[in-house]
């Protein structure tokens, strides 16, 4: 039987070795640039990860924008807390959902009037860090040419990072990016007749 010794020995030489590996691919990373981060699945917390990269972005100092598509009228905290944030640009589309406005042409006005926000955004080079929440939708939907996102996320300042939310992330999209994430769908309150909560969804 092993003793506590023993365990701890074998422990400290796993971590050392560990610790080597981390230490030579921390070493290796030596490219600095802007990423393209993108957060998709059918998941709950794509938004709210987003907006935690937002917060640490400002905690650092980063003069930040961000354009939201599909969203409401109804108070979001993240709108509470950073649209009168003075390093935060803050821009929503403010339409509501497709299945409330239940105008195609409409929404695609809205979406293109928004997009023009975002382009913007995307070529300001004192803009560190861009987020475009529920992005994907706006391409799913065909609500923007997908060519000219892609071309505007192509051509942004080299050091910018941008973050995009939402389900269904087109293939080219996904290969673009330098990050992505699925948020996977296991449980949700939501499923089992629970209000949405302040704070928590909205």
């Amino acid at each position: 039987m092993e003793t506590p010794e023993q365990r701890n020995a074998r422990h400290k030489k796993a971590m050392q070795r560990k610790k080597a590996h981390i230490d030579q691919r921390i070493a290796a990373a030596t490219t600095d640039k802007g990423l393209l981060l993108v957060l998709t699945g059918n998941g709950k917390g794509k938004s709210s990860s987003a907006f935690g990269m937002l917060a640490r972005s400002v905690g650092h100092g980063l003069r930040c924008g961000v354009v939201q598509f599909i969203k409401g009228q109804w108070e979001c905290g993240e709108h509470l807390l950073f649209a009168e944030h003075p390093q935060v640009e803050f821009q929503v589309m403010n339409t509501g959902f497709t299945w409330e406005t239940q105008d195609r042409d409409s929404d695609i006005a809205a979406a293109e009037a928004t997009w023009a926000h975002a382009e913007r955004l995307l070529a300001d080079n004192s803009i560190d860090v861009v987020l475009l929440d529920e992005l994907t939708y706006m391409l799913t939907y065909g609500y923007l040419n997908p060519d000219r996102v892609l071309s505007a996320l192509q051509n942004r300042p080299t050091s910018q990072h941008v973050i995009i939310t939402g389900r269904n992330a087109s293939k080219s999209l996904i290969e673009l990016a330098d990050t992505v994430s699925e948020i996977n769908d296991v449980k949700h309150a939501f499923n089992a007749g629970i209000k949405v909560q302040k704070g928590i969804d909205y």
